[in-house]
């Protein structure tokens, strides 16, 4: 297995702000996360419920993964315990102190929870939520509690991604016909080596010799867009894939894996892509759809609306919460029919890790 870290330029993300309804540039929306032309923040004003602020990741509402998903947490918080909600999108060249400003703004504008999407926000978060004791905060992904030891008003949501991302593997193993299958990485990072670690032991333990080739697009932690706001990144490396022979590639890259499916569309038949956070064969065009095997599902939408009933209902729980396999927060998907035929095997591999016959690595091997 070789690991090769590409860095490649990035356009700027276009200047939002709270309340809006657009993050980094294209892709629309997904049918898990709303619509462009759906925005329950703004069509919804006067709800009994919380008032949630969220704040975006690098790619904003729009990336058909991980935002998007957070959004569909805002909209079942609409729908369901009659809240309301405001938006605010990250750039490409925020720091931790433009970062904490962004939640300070949305604490001071009456919003309870303030949930921060992505890890960049924990020292951001660690800093704030102290000022407002009043107001509870959550980080997706986060390790903000790490840092703000005491307290009792923030909470990191964390999933086990390496456990959902094991189960792609397996159908990646059982689908690829050459033996070599692939992964693209985001940053190269503890986060996405969670993916990485659990898709290379999912597959080996269906494969054992199987040959997995993985690249990150940046190792550069503080160079977020470069990882997850970077498709033509994603398509190259793909593509370098596709044409070695490597015929499944697992992408755990934001917005950028939407170059990955671009790759699998001219690859062809025979080749596939696999999706994460979403359900990703839903919002992809049409002529890369047949080529999507499947997504590891992490349920972002469960997390943000979960915080926001918390804060309903007067249960909020400060530290980690973590979503696992056997709580639901992670899965597969099976939209377009492509691993009917492995279903079983994938579902045995998840009773296994539900059972603790099987203990997912959460770092990749050395």
């Amino acid at each position: 297995m070789s690991k090769i870290a590409a860095v490649t330029m990035v356009g700027a993300l276009a200047l939002t702000g709270c309340g809006s309804n657009s993050g980094g540039g294209g892709g629309g929306g997904s049918s898990s996360g709303g619509s462009a032309s759906e925005d329950v923040c703004k069509s919804k004003t006067d709800g009994d419920g919380p008032k949630i602020g969220l704040a975006y990741d690098v790619g904003g509402r729009g990336d058909q993964s991980f935002n998007d998903s957070a959004y569909a947490g805002l909209e079942k918080a609409v729908e369901d315990i009659d809240a309301t909600c405001v938006e605010a999108n990250a750039q490409t060249d925020d720091n931790d102190t433009t970062r904490a400003e962004r939640l300070r703004t949305l604490a001071e504008g009456g919003v309870n929870p303030v949930i921060a999407v992505g890890y960049l926000y924990s020292p951001a978060a660690a800093q704030v939520a102290p000022e407002y004791p009043d107001v509870d905060f959550a980080v997706i992904d986060g390790f903000s509690t790490t840092i703000a030891k005491d307290a009792t008003n923030l909470a990191d949501l964390t999933f086990a991604e390496n456990e959902g991302s094991y189960l792609v593997g397996v159908a990646a193993a059982l689908k690829s016909k050459s033996g070599k299958i692939g992964f693209v990485g985001g940053v190269d990072g503890a986060l996405i080596q969670k993916f990485e670690a659990g898709y290379v032991a999912g597959a080996k333990s269906v494969k054992p010799d199987i040959d997995v080739e993985v690249q990150y697009l940046t190792q550069d932690q503080n160079d977020a867009a470069a990882g997850y706001e970077n498709p033509s990144g994603g398509k190259a490396a793909a593509e370098a894939m596709y044409q070695d022979g490597y015929d499944v590639v697992y992408h755990a890259a934001g917005k950028s894996g939407l170059g990955v499916f671009q790759a699998a569309a001219v690859a062809g038949e025979g080749n596939w892509a696999i999706g994460v956070d979403s359900d990703q064969y839903l919002t992809a065009a049409e002529d890369q759809q047949p080529r999507i095997l499947t997504s590891m599902l992490k349920r972002i939408d469960t997390a943000v609306f979960e915080a926001g009933k918390a804060v309903a209902d007067d249960s909020w729980k400060s530290g980690f919460v973590t979503y696992d396999l056997k709580s639901d927060g992670v899965g597969y998907s099976t939209s377009g029919g492509f691993v009917d035929d492995v279903k079983d095997q994938i579902d045995e591999a998840g009773d296994q890790i539900k059972s603790g016959e099987v203990t997912v690595p959460a770092e990749p091997e050395k």
